[in-house]
């Protein structure tokens, strides 16, 4: 069985299921004993890219479905976001064809003075991810979140397995005083020997001081070690961070937070030891009907996915929005700057993208959209062969089935 039949074949299955489980049981012992919020939707999109270099021109079909669901326990809270597919070309090439899975899980366990979380970040892409929860342009869906990029040097038909670990706790020390303890646990696999295989693991530790209502001050340490399976390096780097928040309004919330940052490789000629600054910045602006999000960071990292950049410089600047117009329309948009220099090269690798979807629906069930997406690449050393080069564009319009959002209880 191909893979596109294989990846319709699930969806239709999970649908079945869903529909299936979240009707709330009314007596006896048998119904689920689950509660919370529940959103679903299957789609069929069809696309035209246009990618710059020598990478040529494709049109393209997708199935793909997402899925997102959060408990209503306030003590032990879960949120599940998924998303995944299979795309195969009608004409063209074979860039970005086959499937991509998406997923994203978080436990909380909250006491009366402190909170344990542990979420796990996973996929399973054809491509570097770019827009989108899916990362796969054209395809359509909820707007991404800012985060460190899993690659930032964009490449095409380069297919990865990306995972990340993370455990956090946080404890009251006192009415004003919190201390929170951070863990992660990285890995970048490229199946095909296509890029830089990548593990990494991180802990941090964090003190946080309420100074009135609005106002907050923070200190980080954190250090990260990063090796790599195909190579006989190690790198490690040791920052602290200084940092204020404030909530301005019921609506807006700002953070900041810099501080030096030390570099040291085990091999000094492919990764010297040096001292950078590393900062994090973040807006959040919340309403009813519109959610935005812009962060900023600037750091070293061990790697950008390709073989050519054994320890970079990133700086990386994203935005996110939201926008439900009205019961039936929505709109979401997303972009990125990202800036990636070699530690022991001055070659630098300059990409950016940006992606507008429209969400319509029609009658109870069935919902129409189209979108645009731009991905901009340039660099001034050499890139391999899959790199992005120039400027693409990505058009793409479908149909999805689509109920409105499933309310619960046990």
């Amino acid at each position: 069985m191909k893979p596109r039949k294989i990846v319709l074949a699930m969806l239709i299955i999970g649908s079945t299921a869903i529909n299936a489980q979240v009707v709330p049981a009314t007596n006896g012992p048998t119904g689920l004993s689950v509660s919370g919020n529940l959103h679903y939707d299957l789609r069929y999109s069809q696309s035209a890219q246009f990618y710059g270099g020598n990478l040529g021109n494709v049109q393209s079909s997708t199935a793909s479905g997402e899925l997102t669901y959060a408990n209503l326990s306030e003590s032990r809270p879960l949120s599940l976001t998924y998303s995944g597919g299979d795309r195969w070309n009608i004409s063209g090439g074979s860039s970005g064809t086959g499937v991509f899975q998406h997923l994203l899980v978080s436990q909380g366990v909250l006491g009366r003075s402190w909170a344990l979380s542990l979420s796990n970040d996973l996929s399973y892409m054809p491509q570097a991810p770019t827009t989108g929860f899916s990362g796969i342009p054209g395809v359509g869906g909820l707007p991404s979140q800012p985060d460190q990029p899993s690659q930032s040097i964009l490449t095409l038909n380069t297919r990865s397995i990306y995972n990340t670990l993370n455990p956090s706790f946080t404890h009251s020390l006192d009415h004003a005083t919190s201390l929170g303890l951070n863990g992660n646990y990285r890995i970048l696999r490229f199946p095909h020997g296509d890029g830089l295989d990548m593990n990494q693991w991180q802990l941090s530790a964090q003190v946080s001081r309420r100074i009135n209502a609005l106002n907050s001050i923070s200190g980080q340490y954190t250090f990260s070690r990063f090796s790599y399976p195909d190579f006989a390096i190690t790198m490690e780097t040791h920052s602290a961070q200084f940092g204020c928040q404030r909530t301005w309004n019921r609506r807006l919330k700002t953070s900041v937070s810099a501080g030096p940052q030390w570099i040291r490789g085990s091999d000094s000629l492919k990764i010297p030891s040096s001292t950078n600054l590393s900062v994090n910045a973040n807006v959040t602006y919340e309403t009813s009907l519109t959610s935005a999000n812009l962060s900023y960071s600037q750091a070293a990292t061990g790697g950008a996915g390709v073989t050519t950049a054994i320890g970079v410089h990133n700086q990386d600047l994203r935005a996110v929005l939201s926008r439900q117009f009205s019961r039936t329309l929505s709109l979401g948009t997303t972009g990125a700057f990202m800036r990636t220099q070699g530690l022991h090269q001055n070659g630098v690798t300059n990409g950016k993208f940006g992606g507008v979807t429209a969400t319509q629906r029609l009658g109870r069930y069935v919902i129409v959209f189209a979108n645009y997406s731009a991905i901009q690449q340039s660099s001034s050393s050499a890139l391999p062969t899959n790199a992005i080069r120039g400027l693409s564009h990505v058009i793409g319009f479908g149909i999805g089935y689509s109920p409105r959002e499933m309310h619960f209880k046990k």
